[in-house]
This record gives structure tokens, C-alpha cells and sequence, in this order.
């Protein structure tokens, strides 16, 4: 039988942004699946046409819907997020769903403490307003190249946010954002858990989005857990190195790590 793959895309992208991962991945034996997010439209001008149709929608709420898709598969899949993906990824797995997991510059957990300036900037967007917690919003060119694009030309980061943006729920982010000052946060993470499957983070060193520090932070909060626990930095890239013209490199490193792994 086909291993399962679930691919989990993070605020602000589409889930068909993780195409060419799936046509990878089937290429070398997988069953990729791509699922969007709880309420999200079928294609990226669907999702823009209706951007209040995933707002306020929470941690809790994204990680169940993945759980009941998980759930319906032939056998426990490899999940591999991103963003925010990554940090679903992380709470399905510290909750033994899955047979292993892949978080690319996941965002914080509850725990991680750094919070750098250029993170700070990144979530603007949602976090400038209050009023946006149960609102969608949508970032402007501008935004996206300062947050995804900045380790890629002008006229790149141009085209991915052309092809693949759309309007996300604000309110993950203001949960990431107050986790540490939450009892009962959503953004929490049982990172003791001895019993899950393999867990690789990555980060890209320049990442505005979520900074190598906080992805070296994080590996950190899984210090008590014997698990499989790796992390790989990739020099130089930013958030949008899962999309961009690298994306391959990663895609690949990946795919190394499931095999050493025996997934």
C-alpha cells in the first residue's frame, strides 16, 4: 500500500499551491492528498470572490477538520505543513495522529518565546486591528513581499502572490500571538509526547514570517520527548520557499528525510 501524504498550507496561500509537491510526490511512490482549509473555496478566485467564508476560523478549528480527513484515509499519512500548516501539523502529531510529520517555518507555539521584529511586521495585517480576530483578511502586494517574498526578486514575489493568495482568518494569529499568556491556548502543542512518529522542522534563515530563531526555539520545547526530533536550515531562503523557485531543494531534502526515516 501507498503511504499517504496530507499537505497543509498556511494563512494567506492556496491549497493548490502545493501542486507540484503532489505531482513529486507521487512520482516517487506517495499518495498526496491537498486539502484546504475548513470552508476554503475550490480555486484561488473562488477564494478571493468570498473571502468572509473562512473567517473566524481558530487553531482548533483547521486541526479538527484535518483530524477528520486523516481520519477517513486508508492508514496514518506523513503530514507536511507550512506556516501555520506547520503548527497544525505539530498539534496532530503530539496528539499521535499521523505516522510522521514535516513543519516548514511552522509558526510559534505556545512556549516559544523570541518574538522578533521582523515577525512582528509580517503579522501586522491581521494583528494591527482588534476588530480583525473574527474577520478574513488579505494582504496587499507589499505586505507579501516583506513577508513571504523577500529572499526572491521583486518580480517574483509579484508572481506568487498574484498566483497564489487569498484571503485568510485573522484569528490563528492573534492565538499564536497570546499564547503564552493563555492557560488553555489553542496554540499549545503536547510536545512531551514519546510515543509519536518522527517530526523534522525547517526553517529558512532569512524568513521574516517565522525567523530561524523561533524554529530553533521551538525544537527546543520538544527537549523531553525521546522522539525523532530533527531540524534543517535552508541558508538564505524565506516563507516563501515551499512556492518559490527553490522549492524543489526542499521538496527533495524531504523526501530524503522520509526515507531515512523508513516512511
Amino acid at each position: 500500500m501507498t503511504k499517504p501524504v496530507v499537505f497543509i498550507h498556511g494563512l494567506w496561500l492556496h491549497a493548490t499551491s502545493w501542486n507540484r509537491w503532489l505531482e513529486l510526490f507521487a512520482q516517487h511512490g506517495y499518495d498526496p492528498v491537498a486539502p484546504g482549509w475548513p470552508n476554503e473555496a475550490s480555486t484561488v478566485a473562488d477564494a478571493r470572490a468570498n473571502p468572509d467564508a473562512v473567517a473566524d476560523q481558530g487553531i482548533d478549528d483547521v486541526t479538527n477538520h484535518y483530524a477528520a480527513i486523516i481520519a477517513a484515509l486508508d492508514g496514518p499519512p506523513v503530514i507536511i505543513g507550512h506556516s501555520f500548516g506547520g503548527l497544525i501539523t505539530e498539534k496532530l502529531l503530539g496528539q499521535g495522529i499521523g505516522a510522521a510529520g514535516v513543519a516548514i517555518d511552522p509558526a510559534q507555539i505556545k512556549g516559544v518565546l523570541p518574538l522578533p521584529l521582523a515577525q512582528l511586521r509580517s503579522g501586522m495585517p491581521a494583528l494591527a486591528n482588534p476588530a480583525n480576530l473574527h474577520r478574513a483578511v488579505s494582504l496587499t502586494s507589499k505586505e507579501f513581499r516583506f513577508g513571504f517574498g523577500n529572499a526572491v526578486s521583486q518580480e517574483e514575489s509579484d508572481a506568487l502572490y498574484d498566483a497564489w493568495t487569498i484571503p485568510s482568518p485573522a484569528k490563528p494569529l492573534f492565538q499564536a500571538a497570546a499564547a503564552n499568556f493563555v492557560l488553555h491556548s489553542e496554540a499549545k502543542v503536547n510536545t512531551k509526547n514519546t510515543d509519536r512518529g518522527p517530526l523534522l522542522l525547517i526553517s529558512g534563515t532569512a524568513d521574516h514570517t517565522v525567523p530561524d530563531v523561533v524554529t530553533r526555539s521551538t525544537l527546543k520545547q520538544y527537549r523531553d520527548s525521546t522522539a525523532v526530533t530533527d531540524l534543517k536550515q535552508f541558508e538564505g531562503r524565506g516563507h516563501s520557499l515551499v512556492i518559490d523557485n527553490g522549492w524543489r531543494g526542499v521538496a527533495t531534502a524531504v523526501l530524503a528525510w522520509l526515507k531515512e526515516n523508513d516512511l
